[in-house]
């Protein structure tokens, strides 16, 4: 039983340094496209669409899943000389803490993507049936 009362604090301040970290992360980065997807509404014929403006540099893809996102997420960027498409797998990591085990999850994929030159490009994200699937995607500079 105190093992049990000492636990769930350290968890909880586990929780919130990891929280303080990625809101950090988040305001020193330079993120040029964001789409939190969790509403069918956001889907045209189960497909999200949109377009942004970038310049020449390398990026990254960055997801924020959960074990109910989409199991595959196929992301399609088209510019006026830029084609990109990947067909990203969401990947459940184990993690076992001697007393605990629990999962983190990401996308495996090809994150790192390059552009040529500024440009328009419009973005297709197709979540392959799961529209429900809650996710955020972010590409960032990086």
């Amino acid at each position: 039983m105190n093992k049990k009362i000492i636990i769930i604090p350290i968890v909880l301040i586990i929780v919130v340094i990891v929280l303080s970290f990625n809101q950090n992360d988040m305001k020193n980065s330079n993120v040029v496209f964001h789409a939190t997807l969790a509403d069918p509404d956001l889907y045209r014929n189960g497909i999200y669409s949109n377009t942004f403006t970038v310049n020449k540099g390398n990026y990254l893809f960055r997801f924020v899943p959960n074990g109910d996102s989409p199991q595959s997420l196929t992301i399609l960027l088209k510019g006026e000389n830029y084609n990109f498409s990947e067909n990203f797998k969401l990947k459940g990591i184990l993690h076992q803490t001697g007393i605990s085990e629990y999962y983190t999850w990401d996308y495996d994929g090809q994150k790192v993507i390059s552009i040529p030159a500024q440009q328009v490009i419009a973005i297709e994200i197709n979540p392959n049936g799961n529209e429900l699937g809650p996710v955020s995607v972010d590409i960032i500079e990086n």
